[in-house]
């Protein structure tokens, strides 16, 4: 059995309605990274200097050494960037949250105070600022543990929401398994927040952002003025304010770091963008915190059982009568990749229909053959799968004259001859005059048109079926 893991799909076409606070177009949420202190630096037991969002050019590191100046650029964060951006964030209103490095907060005991007097969220941003690909699992389980148990001593209350940053594929699944956080951010793969299952617990993530980020000061290809990230956050807004306005509010992060956009020439753009947003009603500018609760009471977490996860008796069991008396579709499909995106009708259907479509013409004429006629003689001994009863009856097939009981013999006799199978409609489709429209000029057609027009017949019908089941 071969499962994908990657999710595809996320809330698909129809995602849900936020209901954010007080009506809210948009939800626009601030994070100020604080990691000033806690970089890769020899004095903090590192083998290297760092090497990762300066605004030194080609920053590589330098192995035993202490680098002076990228050094001192991340003090610049902690000295005089923080200052100016808890400056403009209270002068404005808006509350932040804090992405805290635990060993950077442990260094920085004022701008810890500022924050908390702030009413600013202080979520943990790890133990240290440092790579964590290439960890071992138990040493980053072991580093989460240490960085709750600092961040909680230093801060006074343990971090509710978690963003490790520079992750590995074990973060986001060790982060929920410890088991205390109401949200995980470390996705950047949609515009709302959604519940991952990760074994018995049922983990908010609530996404974030690389691109309406800072951070592309220090990147290539990035921002090169204040102006630069200004404009893209409020092209942004503006995209998401008008969706907001069509029906379809969505949430807004926006990255920040003190060393960064906490320079003169780069915060004009973000003050001229704080500007902007509070120039129109209907914007919520909340901590992440706030979301993750809001999120928790309006949209709780619903499980229901996952055709992906299921095992090949229950997938058959369920999924086997999708096409009429044909499970071996079914079993076919069970063995393909699946995964999350499999998790709904249409994932099914695509699925069974694959199946159905590799096999041979043999095989899928015996999927015709097994469809029964319509308004026949099964029917009217109440003898068709429950699927078709309701079906014939949805189109009104259940209820006929006695004239147009024999009108639909004489047609299904004459196809049957004429094709070898039955003439197969999905009827949701139609009502009683059109489909018998319909089997007045398909009747006429030759037999591979006939027989293609038919296949596409039976994966509409299964389509329908897979509705009845699944989101």
């Amino acid at each position: 059995m071969t499962r994908y893991t990657r999710d595809m799909r996320g809330y698909g076409p129809n995602p849900p309605d936020p209901q954010w606070p007080g009506n809210a177009k948009v939800a626009v949420q601030f994070v100020l990274n604080y990691e000033e202190g806690a970089e890769n630096c020899i004095l903090h037991g590192d083998d290297a200097s760092e090497a990762f969002l300066s605004d030194i050019p080609g920053a590589a590191p330098w192995p035993g050494k202490r680098h002076w100046n990228m050094e001192s650029m991340y003090e610049y964060g902690a000295r005089a960037g923080f200052w100016r951006l808890h400056r403009l964030f209270t002068g404005a209103g808006i509350p932040l949250t804090i992405y805290g490095v635990a060993r950077a907060l442990s260094r920085s005991p004022e701008q810890v105070q500022a924050m908390k007097d702030a009413d600013w969220e202080i979520a943990s941003h790890g133990l240290k600022w440092i790579e964590h690909k290439d960890m071992p699992e138990d040493a980053e389980r072991a580093a989460i543990a240490e960085a709750v148990r600092l961040h909680t001593e230093v801060v006074g209350e343990r971090p509710r929401g978690w963003y490790t940053g520079r992750c590995s594929e074990n973060t986001v699944r060790l982060a929920a398994e410890e088991g205390g956080f109401a949200y995980v951010s470390d996705t950047y793969d949609d515009d709302l927040p959604y519940w991952m299952e990760v074994g018995d617990r049922d983990q908010l993530i609530i996404p974030y952002t690389l691109e309406a980020n800072d951070m592309r000061f220090a990147t290539a290809p990035g921002w090169v003025t204040g102006q630069d990230f200004g404009d893209y956050l409020i092209d942004a807004f503006d995209t998401l304010y008008a969706e907001g306005q069509a029906g379809r509010p969505a949430m807004m992060s926006v990255g920040l770091h003190c060393r960064l956009v906490g320079r003169p020439g780069k915060i004009a753009g973000l003050k001229r963008f704080i500007d902007h947003i509070q120039a129109h009603d209907g914007v919520w500018t909340p901590r992440r915190i706030d979301i993750a609760d809001h999120w928790a009471k309006t949209h709780p977490p619903q499980r229901f059982e996952r055709p992906s996860q299921m095992d090949k008796a229950r997938f058959v069991s369920l999924y086997g009568s999708i096409f009429e008396h044909s499970p071996w579709i079914a079993e076919r499909a069970f063995d393909l990749e699946l995964g999350p995106a499999h998790d709904s009708a249409a994932g099914v259907h695509n699925a069974l229909s694959r199946a159905f479509r590799t096999a041979t013409e043999d095989e899928r004429l015996g999927v015709l053959t097994a469809h029964p006629d319509l308004a026949g003689k099964l029917a009217a001994a109440g003898q068709l799968t429950a699927e078709s009863t309701s079906e014939q009856a949805g189109a009104g097939l259940d209820f006929l004259t006695d004239e147009e009981r024999e009108t639909f013999t004489k047609l299904n006799t004459a196809y049957v001859e004429k094709h070898g199978f039955p003439f197969i409609i999905a009827v949701r489709d139609h009502d009683k005059a059109s489909i018998l429209a319909n089997f007045h000029t398909r009747i006429d057609n030759d037999r591979d048109t006939e027989f293609a027009e038919a296949c596409r017949q039976v994966e509409r019908i299964a389509q329908f079926r897979l509705k009845d089941l699944l989101p």
